[in-house]
């Protein structure tokens, strides 16, 4: 009788064993499925956001200063300093520096892209070509130039949105806080760092010389 009890016991528990087994066996095939196809979802959402945002600035079309289209393409294996600039500010100045730059250093792969922008104080009013009439007289530029343009708010241009998400400025903020904020660019088309208005280019040099060895 006793073995009996016995023998009926091991069949019980090896069942059960048996059934915990097939459960377990079930649930990891289950969750693998829904892990593979989690996974799944997640890469296609991925796969789908990611093609819509630009990987470089070689995917963005500006206007120059006479409003001819450009594809920034063209600059591509080039070292490049994107500034918003103003005809009246207390940093206007710096067009002397940032001449300069290109002047020294143009012929090493170094080219400068100056956006006007009025959003500051409105201190860009004129038409683009005042601007740039302004800027060959007054201070010799001779980097490229281009089309008076919003830099901050809805209407800003898709170049200047990247650039800001690229390199947010302090405490992760976007926005453009005033005219000669800077981005440098290295030679793949990806945003390396921002400059706050008061940068002086000069200041910027060595990041730029070790950009071009």
């Amino acid at each position: 009788m006793i073995l009996s009890y016995l023998l009926l016991f091991i069949k019980f528990h090896k069942s059960k064993t048996l059934i915990y087994k097939c459960t377990k066996t079930c649930y990891n095939s289950k969750l693998k499925e829904l892990t593979l196809k989690k996974l799944l979802f997640i890469f296609m959402f991925c796969f789908l956001y990611a093609k819509d945002i630009p990987m470089n600035i070689y995917e963005f079309k500006v206007n120059d200063i006479h409003n001819n289209e450009v594809k920034l393409d063209k600059y591509k294996g080039e070292v490049l300093l994107i500034v918003n600039v103003a005809s009246k500010c207390g940093f206007t100045p710096q067009y002397t520096g940032l001449e300069k730059l290109y002047e020294q250093y143009s012929s090493k792969g170094f080219k400068i892209l100056a956006f006007p922008s009025n959003q500051f104080f409105s201190q860009e009013p004129g038409s683009n070509e005042e601007i740039l009439s302004f800027c060959q007289r007054t201070y010799n530029v001779s980097f490229d130039m281009f089309a008076k343009a919003d830099v901050n708010g809805t209407q800003a241009i898709s170049l200047y949105k990247y650039l800001k998400k690229s390199a947010p400025g302090i405490l992760g903020t976007q926005s453009i806080k005033w005219n000669f904020t800077k981005f440098l660019i290295n030679n793949k088309g990806e945003v390396i760092k921002r400059y706050s208005p008061s940068t002086k280019p000069i200041d910027i040099e060595n990041d730029i010389k070790k950009l071009l060895n």
